[in-house]
């Protein structure tokens, strides 16, 4: 993999659950350093596009290229995909019997083998980073909703991966929580990493996005910088739209 390859590619991926098509024929590129937000209503297909970027589903059909391992390959190295993709889901999923700084160090002492005195340093570092270095000895239950989110961002920095995928990871947060967690991830966009990112909070949408993909019913019908959230050129992301604006206003 060069510089200049795509850290993500998706060509023409289905993905369907029983008789349900959630993925038809979505096509994505995302750049080294490039932050990709996808939106879209529930059930349009952008947690499972998500999803298939770290194999957590097998897709159908079509193409994955991800940090140059090729999803769809039989001999494809799961172990090493994972260390260079990092994901944060909407649950925390951290585990409530270890400290913060004990959920940070297990990956990287467990899975890279890195000795227990490097992995602290490297919790430290990224507990710095997401704003919780006097957290590193709390148990979970100690911290608010944001806290615990920004700790499992932390802990997926830790594994240093090459691209960060986020999916929903405030929509089960109360407007303040979310703001802070939406801070670090803008950090994170501004120091170069590459983001892939579901989120319906269409201002920081807007803002963090370098690339903005629209999906509606299995597929991407509308991509381009942030701004095309000011001027829809669908009839589906101009209804999208509405609807947002009418459900943030009520």
């Amino acid at each position: 993999m060069t510089d200049k390859d795509p850290v993500v590619e998706l060509r023409d991926v289905h993905k369907s659950f029983g008789a349900l098509k959630v993925l038809d024929g979505v096509s994505l590129t995302v750049a080294r350093g490039e932050v990709a937000v996808i939106i879209g209503r529930s059930g349009s297909g952008k947690s499972t596009a998500l999803r298939c970027i770290d194999r957590l589903e097998v897709i159908d059909d079509g193409e994955i290229v991800v940090c140059g391992h090729r999803l769809t390959d039989a001999k494809l190295n799961l172990r090493a995909l994972r260390q260079d993709v990092g994901i944060v889901f909407q649950s925390y999923n951290l585990f409530p019997h270890l400290t913060v700084a004990q959920n940070i160090t297990l990956a990287p002492v467990s899975v890279k083998r890195v000795s227990r005195a490097e992995a602290l340093e490297t919790a430290q570092a990224v507990l710095r980073q997401v704003g919780l270095q006097d957290k590193a000895d709390a148990y979970p239950e100690q911290l608010s909703g944001g806290q615990q989110q920004r700790a499992a961002i932390a802990r997926s920095l830790a594994m240093k991966p090459k691209v960060m995928l986020f999916d929903e990871v405030t929509s089960a947060l109360d407007p303040e929580l979310t703001a802070e967690v939406l801070r670090v991830m803008e950090d994170l966009a501004a120091s170069g990493m590459t983001m892939v990112v579901v989120t319906h909070e269409m201002s920081f949408a807007r803002r963090i996005a370098d690339q903005l993909v629209f999906m509606h019913g299995g597929r991407v019908r509308e991509t381009g910088p942030g701004d095309i959230l000011l001027d829809p050129q669908t009839p589906e992301l101009r209804q999208f739209m509405s609807h947002e604006l009418h459900a943030a206003t009520r």
